[in-house]
């Protein structure tokens, strides 16, 4: 015990670091872009949508109801705003890692990732800019792992909520859908538009300038040729800055959908939940038009997965690992942002999407398991558990 915990221990220190040396200080940005936003509206300083960081262009993006969500902020210091944003991204991240991780020594394995996952720059990125990804990887999670069995109810839930606090995670509603998941589809349009029509009635206003201006105001957001852009739409955008194609960019995203449906479908015939958690996190960030580094948290459930593979699989070891680790390495080390503004040339453009490459790949490669061995690492007949339990779905 005393030599894992050591282990453990160096590595956390290590990857901190490592943090100290090469990450970026970005003084919690986006949850003070949060912070003022909800502060201006509650005290009746202006509309929510209204509001611009001091010093930057940057406003409140996302729906009225994460404005809601994020009320509390409106009655705590600064400072605490920031203990509790964090602490909530922390508990998030490793509620989604222990759903993931797969027996034996689970919580073992769980402690080294987590370490590891220090200096995952997408972590670090969300954890630095005070972003609520996490919080909505948990959501989308524990709703696919629980909504099972005498939790069939509440199934859509937790992927209704997220979808209306952000609308990527509504590819997870499509998910439902493909997999022929009626009710829980309904369930989680249902909760995003009561959530979202109950908003509009206590700020009809602020829903009204969200629908019809916020949500198509791109100067809001950035440029979508920006280096930490690492969407199929900022791909082709670094083709062409000034007049990115809609067109290739319809065809790319068409083309990684048609993947994405086979292998989810596929996943969802095996029983493999956590397969299709992962595919469908990793295609978000594809097919958004805006991918920000710091949303390619949603590959992390495929970096696992990738793991466990690795772990139960003697014969295939070696190439799971290589891909998990090499597609780790490339995360965290900032390697797309030397080609900032300098992507016009041929390795310009290589290096300038890696993340997005990886994203691709991670797409094609990310295992699936069979129906045996999703049975077999359940151990249904000696645990007595259902297919649904999130501590064995990995």
């Amino acid at each position: 015990m005393r030599h894992r915990i050591a282990i453990v221990a160096v590595l956390a220190l290590a990857a901190l670091a490592f943090d100290a040396a090469f990450a970026t200080r970005h003084g919690f940005f986006d949850l003070k872009v949060y912070y003022g936003a909800v502060n201006w509206w509650v005290h009746g300083h202006g509309e929510l949508y209204d509001f611009i960081k001091p010093r930057s262009t940057y406003g409140f993006t996302y729906p009225p109801f994460a404005a809601v969500a994020m009320l509390p902020m409106a009655f705590v210091p600064w400072g605490v705003a920031i203990v509790i944003a964090s602490l909530l991204t922390i508990v998030a991240t490793g509620l989604v890692v222990w759903w993931l991780v797969a027996e034996p020594d689970r919580r073992y394995k769980a402690a080294l990732i987590l370490a590891l996952l220090i200096a995952y720059e997408p972590m670090r990125e969300t954890f630095l800019f005070g972003q609520v990804n996490m919080l909505l990887v948990a959501l989308v999670a524990g709703d696919l792992f629980f909504g099972v069995g005498k939790n069939r109810r509440w199934a859509g839930v937790g992927i209704g909520l997220a979808t209306a606090v952000k609308l990527t995670p509504g590819l997870f509603i499509l998910y439902l859908l493909l997999t022929k998941r009626w009710r829980a589809a309904l369930v989680a349009m249902g909760t995003a538009a009561v959530t979202t029509l109950a908003t509009a009635a206590i700020a009809p206003d602020m829903a009204r300038e969200f629908f019809t201006n916020a949500l198509w105001d791109t100067d809001r957001i950035g440029s979508l040729a920006f280096i930490s852009n690492q969407s199929l739409q900022g791909l082709v955008a670094r083709l062409n800055p000034e007049h990115p194609s809609s067109l290739l960019w319809l065809v790319l995203a068409i083309g990684v959908l048609v993947v994405w449906v086979v292998r989810s479908r596929r996943a969802y015939a095996a029983g493999d939940e956590a397969a299709g958690l992962a595919l469908t996190g990793v295609v978000s960030c594809l097919v958004s038009p805006v991918t920000w580094i710091h949303h390619l948290v949603w590959l992390i459930p495929s970096l696992i997965l990738l793991v466990n593979a690795g772990l139960a699989d003697r014969a295939h070891r070696r190439r799971y690992w290589a891909i998990a680790g090499v597609s780790y390495a490339f995360l965290c080390s900032k390697v797309v942002w030397p080609f900032d503004n300098h992507f016009s040339s041929f390795w310009g453009f290589l290096g300038s999407n890696v993340y997005v490459f990886i994203a691709l790949a991670l797409l094609f490669l990310t295992p699936i398991r069979s129906p045996h061995e999703v049975v077999a690492q359940l151990g249904i007949a000696e645990r007595g558990r259902s297919v649904g339990d999130p501590g064995v779905l990995s």
